[in-house]
């Protein structure tokens, strides 16, 4: 007989339906086994039920097809085989209307053949046990979304602890109620946590693991198989630092791949740091940085002469560490600062970030180690530009001769202070913002992320202290062109 593929669906178990009072369902024949399961319900009167089945159902029949002489031939052995064939994992068998008691032949035949069968009471519908077992499969995936969920959050917190991969594959193990190692690129065994396995089945993990290590482009990134009880799985971390994260577990469970697709993600970005020596890198430049060296100096250690700072804001706030990292990793590298609200990211000014599922996007313009902090600002405000323009990426525009050339930098600072100085930060970078979007009050409250009536009382307020009427275009030319020097001023430029 060919295998069956069960729906994909979560599994219900038996006992679990057996449980339900409000069904009165009673087992009078099969194996009584608390591992057996169900995909679903079926209702069908058909004398051979076969073509019908996807396997993993508890098929449903009031007996509306079995002939009158049914009991004395083989009528039920080869009903209850053809059951069994199609994969069905149990039979319920319903007392009315045409059935007063379930027929003696059809409980010799189940426990023949190992079909659990089910006695339903008159008073239970069909369609009721149907409903029941949708509630069953409803609560059981929202179990498993709970346990995948603090699963991800729980792998997320070891990757920040001290030596964080074995702190991932201790939670992995834990979670998977199993067992993971890690191999390095020759094979070795690296780390290894949980519960131990046998020989027969390390040996095996191994040789699945020497599968999917990188080789070229066509090898596999993750693979799977058993070994007796023990379900095994590999996965390949990043495209060429040849470590293999190895899971064996005594079940298979929905959750388990998306769980150790999780932790390979981050062990991939551990041990990718632990092989190309980056961490180190970077460890050292920070250090230089906390004993007074200035950005310039430390930059080389990071790879590039010129950078960009990248803001990004996810939609759907707060800010994940998972997510996180993987936006540094779209855009090659790991300088990533993870707020509550905001993710900053800084990039080598080669690799341009492009726009990213599930992220507003605002990027600086390209400057030396030495103008981080001016590039910091820039980002902050091509962020808030993004969002009020409810666009998913927003670049800082590049520098080309303008009129403003013409006046002296010096000199237009000094008069761009001295025009300034009457407002605060808060109503320079209201003011900015609300000349930068040609006096929207609804697209200045969301770059601000403030109520429009705010930003018509900090406006008022800038046209009273600066003893101005910012309706004259002349005006907000010339307000334009002294803020657009101060933010040079205060980022050092």
């Amino acid at each position: 007989m060919p295998d069956h593929a069960v729906p994909p669906t979560p599994p219900v178990p038996l006992s679990a339906l057996l449980a339900r009072e409000d069904l009165g369902l009673r087992q009078i024949a099969g194996p009584m086994d608390a591992d057996t399961v169900i995909h679903w319900a079926h209702t069908s009167e058909m004398a051979d039920p076969y073509p019908y089945l996807l396997g993993g159902e508890l098929l449903l029949s009031a007996g509306v097809h079995v002939p009158e002489a049914a009991g004395t031939g083989t009528y039920f052995d080869d009903y209850v085989a053809r059951i069994v064939a199609a994969g069905g994992a149990a039979l319920g068998f319903g007392l009315a209307p045409v059935h007063d008691t379930v027929p003696r032949a059809l409980v010799e035949a189940c426990d023949a053949h190992g079909l659990p069968l089910l006695e339903v009471p008159p008073r239970t519908t069909f369609s009721g046990i149907a409903r029941a077992v949708w509630q069953l499969m409803a609560q059981a995936r929202l179990a498993e979304l709970r346990r995948v969920t603090e699963a991800q959050q729980s792998l997320a917190a070891a990757a920040a602890r001290p030596d964080p991969v074995r702190a991932v594959l201790r939670q992995l193990a834990r979670r998977v109620g199993g067992h993971a190692v890690l191999y390095g690129p020759e094979g070795t065994r690296v780390a290894a946590a949980g519960r131990a396995v046998d020989p027969a089945a390390g040996q095996a993990l191994a040789a699945l693991a020497a599968v999917v290590r990188p080789t070229g482009p066509g090898t596999p990134a993750s693979a799977t198989d058993t070994a007796g009880d023990t379900r095994l799985a590999a996965y390949a971390l990043g495209a060429g630092h040849g470590f293999v994260l190895g899971v064996a577990a005594p079940r298979d469970r929905s959750g388990d791949h998306t769980v150790a697709s999780v932790a390979a993600v981050l062990l991939s970005l551990l041990t990718g740091e632990h092989q190309s020596g980056s961490g180190a890198a970077r460890s050292s430049a920070l250090v230089r940085l906390l004993l007074g060296a200035e950005p310039h100096t430390v930059a080389p250690l990071l790879g590039a002469e010129t950078w960009l700072v990248v803001h990004a804001a996810p939609d759907t706030p707060p800010c994940d560490p998972v997510a996180a990292s993987a936006l540094g990793a779209a855009f090659g590298t790991p300088l990533v600062d993870l707020g509550r609200d905001v993710v900053r990211v800084v990039v080598p000014a080669d690799r341009a970030p492009e726009a990213q599922p599930g992220w507003t996007l605002g990027v600086s313009a390209p400057v030396p180690a030495g103008e981080w902090r001016a590039a910091d600002t820039q980002a902050a405000r091509a962020l808030a530009r993004a969002r009020a323009t409810r666009t998913p990426l927003s670049r800082h525009g590049t520098h080309r001769p303008a009129l403003a050339d013409l006046v002296p930098g010096d000199a237009a600072r000094d008069h761009a202070r001295a025009l300034l100085a009457p407002l605060t930060g808060t109503l320079a970078d209201t003011l900015r913002t609300w000349l930068s979007l040609h006096g929207s009050w609804d697209r200045t409250a969301v770059a601000l992320s403030v109520h429009r009536n705010t930003v018509r009382q900090r406006i008022a307020r800038c046209a009273a202290l600066l003893e101005a009427d910012l309706d004259d275009a002349d005006v907000r030319m010339e307000l334009w062109f002294a803020l657009r020097h101060a933010e040079a001023s205060d980022s050092g430029q």
